[in-house]
């Protein structure tokens, strides 16, 4: 089993820090119902998987959720939910990210892990979030809050078909562009890699290209 080094831990803390700054500043979007907020808190989680591991991902969505408790208007179900569609993200992206460390490999994996949580999204909505969120608030309430985007919609499976799983993808999706775009330069930080140690690598490897 691998082992979390103290400065994993270290690293674990700040982009969980980062990642519940980043939860805190959800929005709303006009195609989605009001209490349905958008936010890339994943992207640290994401970040942390590719770098450190995909278990180190996982621990960043949980600490991440656990801070937002003390925030949390849900009762800590909006807080779980997130937990387990931002694991299934990030571990699943990890994973296949471990066995193929290309470029190539890192946006398979994201854009893997991304459907994951979009699927996972419908099961993890309808068996678990609105069975509770309906004790506070009708469901056809809720249903009626989709119905107003798209009156076509009927029940709640079809709802989170409809509206749930595109946007839990396409949140998914632009954590994976935003990750490629910072990743690069955080990477070498998180991993405690530094300029000189890099470039004495480059050196070492055109000599041994020249020496060939």
């Amino acid at each position: 089993m691998k082992k979390i080094t103290t400065r994993n831990l270290v690293v674990i803390a700040m982009l969980s820090a980062v990642s519940f700054i980043l939860m805190m500043l959800d929005f709303s979007v006009p195609f989605m119902p009001s209490f349905i907020k958008m936010d890339i808190s994943e992207l640290p989680a994401l970040i942390g998987a590719f770098a450190m591991g995909p278990v180190e991902g996982v621990l960043i969505c949980l600490v991440k959720n656990l801070l937002n408790l003390l925030r949390s208007t849900t009762g800590g179900v909006g807080e779980l939910c997130n937990f387990l569609l931002g694991a299934s993200f990030v571990l699943t992206a990890g994973l296949i990210y471990q066995k193929n460390r290309t470029r190539k490999g890192a946006i398979i994996a994201s854009l893997v892990g991304a459907a994951v949580m979009a699927a996972f999204s419908v099961p993890c909505n309808y068996y678990l979030t609105y069975p509770i969120y309906s004790k506070f608030m009708p469901m056809d309430a809720i249903i009626g809050a989709y119905q107003a985007i798209n009156p076509k919609v009927n029940g709640l499976l079809q709802c989170l078909l409809v509206f749930n799983m595109p946007f839990t993808f396409c949140k998914g999706f632009i954590d994976v562009v935003v990750t490629f775009l910072v990743y690069k330069r955080l990477s070498p930080i998180i991993k405690g890699e530094h300029v000189s140690d890099r470039k004495m690598e480059n050196e070492t490897s055109e000599n041994i290209a020249v020496e060939k």
